[in-house]
């Protein structure tokens, strides 16, 4: 399971702005986990439910509890089950449901314990193993995703989130699973979780229970103090747990919560849960996870005004990931991509078409820094890294929507409403999604699929032609031409006339593909895929994606790898501003004052792009001066920074603060 942690790209100064969970979680090479690639190979088990019976002790943050297993052999002859567990928690004992010890062994290096059986196990006889086990969850241990946070137990509140691993797992995020949870806490603290609750009070002790048949991923579960904002809007009740000062953002997150439900039932059909319950963690956790019926929030993710990105996300998913999940994550584009893509779909309800495609211009962007590894093969890829956000996400989000391009939009939701209704508490496979588009749109989609599912790659258009008169106008011939030999795909031609312009698709297909378009008036330009419909590259895009990379390596500390990735935008235009900026940015960094003041200044005089470099170069270039002993020339530049009006990222906050005081560097333990 995979939630919306990304924050690269977005800032203008990406030192100043990266959220240490996402920098430390980043691991920019391919990973190749123990855990995900026994994710990937055959389950040897598959687990039923879970019957958690656990106590949270708010006092000495720590969790007491007993997990029983129910499970079924897949194999004839089953030796042996792995399952994950948090380092933090000790197990004591395993036994069966006889009572007698289960020989159990610990992994400390990828969260593992091994149950060694005396008698192979049947295939097919059902199973059950009882974990006894305790530790501190206090949120400073370490993460089975390393920098992430996803369980703290604390005086006001609690969060075990599945993810944790703070029961047993075995096949996470793909293995759906019932469970009765019941946890016990101190009077005064109330328990919320997934699925019909109940609770009693047990002398100075409160017992809550959780019951959730269907299959699904339950296993998450918050402790709080105070009773909830509840929230009424569109006919949708949001219980909301927000503390501190984001505690005021209730109504607004309720408002939102209850309108995106109602849109995207309109588009999904019905979900698996009327109503939702919100809760805020803490800063280090995910910006936002989903569970049946629950969406957790980071605190920073709240803000001073609602997250819709986030919240869309997180919302969405009550279809694609709990009501269905991915077989596999070989599939987990089918979770990911449609949950990036319900963003986009509520962008473009509730701002605009306009802002829905600059939207998606960046998730292509970001889709293609990782091109040489298809979507089919995500499960080769880190838990929670960026390259598994750009596979499956991003690019995912980038496919679905050149399918509803090829389908139109009748028949592209219609798939969406279908396959949610067809899969109802399964476990599915592209295939599957496959077949439910293909019955929507009556013929075959499988080039699709093969081209932007099960190959990688992405193509960069060249067009010829000629143009002729005709009795009824004119006549444009032409040829378009790309790298991929096995490409096709219905392309739009934006014809420029006299007139009115006029649009025609062109099926293209291998690497030159020969178009004959009439139009009435004099063609006097032709514009390929004038909507960026298709992931593709272009000039532009190469220098987009080149600056992505760039700053990734950068969230990693990795100034090299990122100053290449920088040049390699420069070496296609010579002019970006961002590209200079990001170079000046690092030079900047690595106390290279005089180099990053010429990059910040050939920043000024490229084309601005996007607007803020001008801004926040004027601000480093004060500093610089201000850290160099020349304080009236860094006045200059905070004046002119002020003068731009421009207040991305706080920028005229930040320049009237220097124009007060003097910058003064911040000194690295590696400095003094």
């Amino acid at each position: 399971m995979f939630r919306n942690s990304r924050t690269w790209g977005a800032a203008p100064a990406v030192a100043l702005a990266i959220a240490p969970a996402v920098a430390a979680l980043a691991l920019f090479a391919a990973v190749f986990p123990a855990a995900a690639q026994q994710g990937e190979r055959r389950n040897r088990i598959d687990v039923q439910d879970y019957a958690i019976d656990a106590e949270i002790s708010p006092n000495t943050q720590s969790l007491t509890a007993k997990t029983t297993v129910r499970f079924t052999p897949v194999d004839d002859g089953v030796t042996s089950a792995i399952f994950e567990l948090n380092n933090a928690l000790n197990v004591s004992r395993v036994v069966d449901a006889a009572g007698k010890q289960i020989q159990a062994s610990r992994n400390q290096s990828d969260f593992t314990v091994r149950l060694s059986f005396e008698q192979p196990l049947p295939k097919g006889q059902p199973y059950s193993a009882t974990f006894y086990y305790d530790g501190k969850l206090s949120g400073d241990e370490e993460s089975p995703v390393f920098g992430i946070k996803f369980a703290a137990i604390h005086a006001d509140y609690a969060f075990l989130l599945y993810p944790a691993r703070w029961f047993p797992v075995n096949g996470y995020s793909t293995n759906r699973f019932g469970a009765d949870i019941r946890v016990t806490v101190p009077a005064g603290y109330a328990v919320v979780g997934s699925g019909n609750d109940s609770h009693r009070t047990e002398g100075d002790k409160n017992l809550f229970e959780f019951k959730f048949e269907r299959h699904s991923f339950p296993g998450s579960i918050a402790m709080v103090k105070g009773p909830p904002a509840n929230i009424q809007s569109e006919g949708v009740l949001s219980a909301i747990y927000f503390h501190g000062q984001e505690a005021g953002m209730a109504q607004a997150y309720g408002d939102e919560t209850g309108k995106m439900m109602t849109h995207f039932t309109s588009l999904f059909g019905l979900p698996p849960n009327a109503n939702l319950t919100l809760v805020e963690t803490e800063a280090g956790s995910p910006n936002g996870y989903a569970a049946p019926g629950l969406v957790f929030l980071a605190p920073g993710t709240i803000g001073t005004r609602a997250n819709s990105k986030v919240l869309a996300n997180q919302i969405s998913r009550q279809w694609w990931e709990e009501l269905l999940s991915p077989v596999t994550r070989n599939h987990l584009w089918l979770e990911n991509g449609l949950a990036t893509y319900s963003e986009l779909l509520w962008t473009e309800h509730s701002v605009s078409a306009g802002a829905m495609e600059a939207q998606l211009r960046s998730e292509m962007v970001a889709a293609l820094t990782i091109d040489n590894v298809p979507v089919i093969q995500a499960g080769r890829l880190e838990d929670y890294s960026p390259e598994l956000w750009a596979l499956t996400g991003s690019k995912g989000a980038a496919v679905l929507n050149m399918l509803r391009h090829v389908m139109g939009d009748d028949k592209f939701f219609l798939t969406l409403k279908n396959f949610a209704k067809e899969n109802t508490w399964k476990s599915v496979s592209t295939d599957d999604f496959r077949k439910a588009a293909e019955e929507a749109f009556g013929q075959s989609l499988d080039y699709f699929f093969i081209q932007w599912i099960e190959s990688s790659g992405a193509p960069e258009f060249k067009l010829e032609y000629t143009v002729f008169r005709v009795t009824k106008g004119f006549r444009v011939m032409g040829k378009i031409t790309q790298d991929l030999d096995t490409f096709r795909m219905p392309v739009t031609l934006k014809i420029e006339t006299e007139g009115n312009p006029e649009e025609q698709k062109v099926e293209v297909m291998g690497t030159s593909s020969e178009f004959s378009v009439d139009t009435f008036g004099k063609p006097k330009k032709i514009v390929i895929d004038p909507n960026n419909q298709v992931l593709r590259y272009d000039p532009d895009v190469r220098v987009a994606v080149a600056i992505r990379r760039g700053e990734q390596f950068m969230q990693l500390g990795e100034f090299g790898e990122a100053l290449r990735e920088y040049q390699k935008a420069l070496e296609t235009n010579r002019t970006s501003s961002l590209a200079n900026y990001r170079i000046a940015e690092a030079d900047f960094l690595q106390n290279n004052y005089q180099e990053a003041s010429n990059k910040f200044r050939a920043a000024l005089d490229g084309d601005l792009n996007p607007k803020w470099t001008e801004v926040w170069a004027r601000i480093h270039l004060g500093w610089i001066y201000d850290i160099s002993a020349q304080r009236d020339r860094a006045v200059d530049q905070y004046n002119q920074a002020i003068r731009t009006k421009d207040d991305t990222q706080g920028a005229q906050e930040e320049a009237t603060r220097y124009l007060k005081t003097p910058y003064q560097r911040e000194r690295r333990a590696d400095d003094r």
